[in-house]
């Protein structure tokens, strides 16, 4: 957030939405949002989303005529009857998982205005960037095609797989979405961050309903 005395200004976020970290892009001139591993983040006004994924997926939706548009990062959690058999969804806990993930998002789109058949999709993740998580990627892409083929929802655009954690910046405003793919990590802060949340989401099934619009 902006410091004492400064005179940028920030939009207010949707409600729901105020415990996400937002800053100033400074490179970009706009406020942003940044969103971690189980987050998401909605928004009509003139800001970014921003992201960082290695295994994970994000989905960029957005309806134009509205001007809203939202960005989500999730994983699947392991399926105990095995990966994705391509005839099925991914076992029951994982497929009402990247369910509830996706729908949240989309109920929050809607909920501030956006209709369901004027959304549109951009994918991007499922790196298969540690090698004891092979899998992971895949079937995280797997889901969300199967998803958006089931819901009937319009996809644009997509950058998903290879061997690369790919930085995401999305314009909810204009539906433009930024991919940088990042041949060298710094540090393993990416691959501590994706493993413990590999974990919990492992070790805490979703509760409860998603209510559908």
């Amino acid at each position: 957030m902006p410091g004492k005395g400064s005179n940028l200004v920030f939009p207010k976020p949707l409600s729901g939405f105020e415990g996400i970290q937002r800053y100033w892009d400074r490179e970009r001139q706009m406020p942003a949002a940044k969103i971690l591993p189980g987050e998401y983040y909605v928004s009509n006004q003139n800001e970014l989303i921003t992201t960082v994924l290695g295994s994970c997926v994000s989905a960029c939706i957005r309806d134009p005529v509205a001007g809203i548009g939202g960005m989500n990062h999730f994983m699947l959690p392991n399926s105990e009857r095995g990966n994705w058999n391509g005839k099925h969804s991914i076992a029951s806990n994982a497929t009402r998982y990247g369910n509830f993930a996706m729908e949240h998002m989309i109920n929050d789109i809607l909920k501030h205005g956006g209709e369901r058949g004027n959304l549109e999709v951009k994918v991007f993740g499922g790196g298969k960037i540690i090698s004891s998580m092979s899998s992971v990627g895949l079937n995280n892409i797997k889901f969300i095609h199967e998803y958006i083929r089931i819901e009937g929802l319009q996809l644009l655009s997509e950058d998903v797989g290879d061997c690369y954690p790919r930085k995401i910046v999305f314009y909810p405003a204009s539906g433009r979405v930024q991919v940088k793919k990042i041949k060298q990590l710094h540090n393993d802060t990416l691959l501590w961050r994706e493993q413990t949340y590999k974990k919990s989401i492992d070790h805490q099934p979703v509760v409860g309903e998603v209510e559908l619009f």
